[in-house]
């Protein structure tokens, strides 16, 4: 077969084809506030970081990953992640108030992104191996522990909008492993009463305060919701077509904080307005279909619940990310994918991709029903 055509049939162009337009919507924000301190130093890092992150996919794509498969491999990978994620309480650098960065001078990385892939591949193992017996409640506890871990050492870190994912990527995992929904409801209501108990027991007044300034970051716009409510008002101010380029007064004053990374989506909605929000949103979903897409052709259980995995992955970060630039989600510094400034998170998106690529090459075809059936355990 001509190599050339082996390439093109191998890799979704389609899902590249989605990406680049998020890509170059980044790099165009950065580069609009150029006259920022070290803005000009964010584009040229991206551009890099975004040439690594391609570079890793398309290897990635022609690597045999079925031996991610292997019970030793994923344990293995889950400790070491878990064991690096430990380290950082004596090495780590704070960022933010988060020790959650290794800082090697020339780049910076941020160990919870590895877990999430990590997560993802372990419980697309656990439930691969389990769907005719799917429905005991006791694997939701099993599957539980495999993100309890990660999640305490994320929690104390702190970084509460890592933790976050990793619980959005357990929960999204279980929900289409075809797990009991009575059972995870039965779960979820004693956790509440729990919380509830610590509320109204042990929880002192300010502790209260935190938590609801968490929530409702909008509650106090001189205070904690400060960052928030600058959001809110850049991206209302975009109005339908946006300000125009480099006219973003809220990033270029320095009234919006990050807006290179946490709150790109609000610096790119003030320039571009509804009409260009309305573009990305329809670029991520695009990407989400591609995913999915891929994921049908799974050969096996492991593959089809690794891209599912992979797609719950992503649209947590997306959902968290621009829920919080509208203030509909608490801020807890979570980059938007393949838009936000940063080699670590784009590393590992592309990484994601490329081993779902890989995956692809021992694809089958599978009618629906079929694949509905083996979900379910039926």
């Amino acid at each position: 077969m001509n190599p050339l055509k082996k390439i093109y049939d191998e890799i979704d162009w389609l899902l590249v084809l989605f990406i680049l337009p998020i890509i170059s919507a980044g790099l165009v924000t950065m580069k609009s506030f150029a006259p920022l301190e070290n803005a000009g130093e964010f584009f040229n890092k991206q551009v890099i970081w975004i040439l690594v992150g391609f570079a890793v996919f398309f290897i990635f794509s022609f690597i045999d990953f079925r031996f991610l498969k292997r019970t030793d491999v994923l344990v293995f990978l889950y400790l070491f992640a878990s064991l690096v994620l430990l380290t950082l309480f004596a090495f780590g650098n704070v960022s933010n108030g988060a020790k959650s960065w290794f800082n090697f001078g020339f780049f910076s990385f941020q160990p919870v992104d590895m877990m999430k892939l990590v997560l993802v591949l372990i419980l697309a193992k656990y439930f691969s191996r389990r769907h005719v017996e799917i429905r005991d409640i006791k694997h939701i506890f099993i599957s539980g522990f495999y993100a309890f871990i990660p999640f305490v050492l994320i929690l104390f870190q702190p970084d509460f909008g890592s933790a976050m994912i990793i619980f959005f990527i357990w929960l999204g995992m279980v929900l289409v492993s075809g797990i009991s929904k009575t059972h995870l409801l039965a779960v979820f209501v004693f956790g509440a009463i729990i919380f509830a108990s610590f509320w109204f027991l042990i929880f002192a007044p300010y502790q209260k305060a935190r938590i609801v300034n968490f929530l409702n970051p909008l509650a106090d716009i001189h205070g904690s919701g400060y960052n928030a409510f600058q959001s809110t008002i850049a991206v209302g101010s975009g109005e339908i077509t946006g300000k125009g380029l480099g006219f973003g007064t809220q990033s270029r004053l320095k009234f919006l904080p990050q807006p290179q990374t946490d709150f790109v989506f609000a610096a790119y909605a003030e320039e571009w307005g509804f009409v260009g929000s309305f573009l990305i949103l329809l670029l991520y979903t695009a990407i989400i279909w591609r995913i999915l897409h891929s994921a049908t052709f799974g050969a096996y259980n492991f593959e089809i619940l690794f891209g599912l995995g992979v797609a719950i992955f992503f649209m947590s970060h997306i959902l968290i990310n621009i829920g919080m630039n509208l203030g509909l989600m608490p801020v807890t510094g979570i980059p938007l994918p393949f838009m936000s400034y940063g080699g670590s998170h784009l590393f590992f998106e592309f990484a994601s991709l490329g081993i779902l690529m890989s995956m692809k090459r021992y694809a089958r075809s599978v009618h629906r029903d079929d694949t509905k059936n083996e979900f379910l355990g039926a």
